[in-house]
């Protein structure tokens, strides 16, 4: 099976799975290591390693952080690739087809459009938007499973209707999943679940969103991610570490950090000569 129809198959099975989003080789390892059978990058742990902005990177520079997470394990792979890098149908396509090259399994495509004054696209742009990627991805020889998101939610559009409407368009256009990211209630969660037939995505590891796999599973959820929050986590260690040694000389962060040797476990079987050669 390609790892397009993996990741497919992933999504047809009773309950909900959990797609942890690495931000570079070493933590999909680790994620891998722990048992995940899937993995999505994170557009804005990417940004934020490179000292960046999230929507500063480049496709280009997108596509290459996809083919290392894709070549850090044997995982199938789904990229936050935003909005697919333009405005036009056309241009999402062509992204669509580069990233396919890449080896990954998938990719979300979103409908906001990178302009913080005027966020999201008109409903018909939208939906021609993921129509395009739909016909891209069919278009493709292995499977290629199309995540659409309505971004509403995480620009001050708390309109449900308008986003399950988003949603439903997106999934009669063809794509595979759907995804809505800043929902925080699960009345909110059971109420998009029940008004689109595609599995749903749900994003955790925002504030007021404290919801178990579980739970999520029951309200109908197919699909857990965290986005950033695991490369958040990672930083508020590193900023907590470095303003104790700033502000009062100490070094108690480190009684608490990951040890060399759990460290080291996770890729000695990755190394490519003997540690001691």
């Amino acid at each position: 099976m390609s790892q397009g129809a993996v990741f497919r198959a992933l999504h047809a099975r009773e309950g909900a799975f959990i797609i942890p989003n690495p931000w570079d080789a070493g933590s999909a390892r680790m994620l891998a290591a722990l048992g995940f059978e899937a993995l999505a990058t994170t557009s804005a742990g990417l940004a934020f390693s490179m000292g960046l902005p999230e929507g500063c990177v480049g496709r280009e520079t997108a596509l290459d952080h996809c083919r290392t997470i894709v070549a850090a394990t044997d995982l199938p792979v789904s990229a936050d690739l935003e909005n697919g890098f333009g405005d036009s149908p056309e241009r999402v396509a062509d992204t669509i087809r580069a990233a396919a090259a890449t080896g990954l399994a998938g990719c979300s495509i979103e409908d906001y459009t990178g302009n913080r004054n005027d966020p999201i696209y008109p409903f018909s742009l939208a939906v021609e938007r993921i129509a395009a990627a739909v016909a891209a991805c069919r278009a493709l020889s292995d499977d290629f499973v199309l995540t659409a998101r309505c971004e509403n939610l995480l620009w001050g559009r708390d309109d449900l209707g308008d986003t399950i409407a988003r949603l439903q368009a997106y999934a009669a256009t063809g794509a595979d999943v759907v995804y809505a990211p800043g929902l925080r209630d699960l009345e909110s969660i059971q109420a998009v679940c029940a008004a689109v037939e595609k599995p749903v995505n749900v994003i955790m590891g925002l504030p007021g969103a404290p919801f178990a796999a579980a739970e999520l599973a029951a309200a109908g959820v197919k699909r857990i991610s965290v986005g950033s929050a695991l490369a958040r986590a990672a930083y508020g260690a590193l900023l907590a570490g470095a303003r104790e040694m700033a502000e009062s000389g100490t070094f108690s962060f480190a009684g608490t950090a990951s040890s060399f040797a759990e460290l080291e476990a996770f890729f000695l079987a990755y190394c490519p000569r003997a540690p001691d050669a």
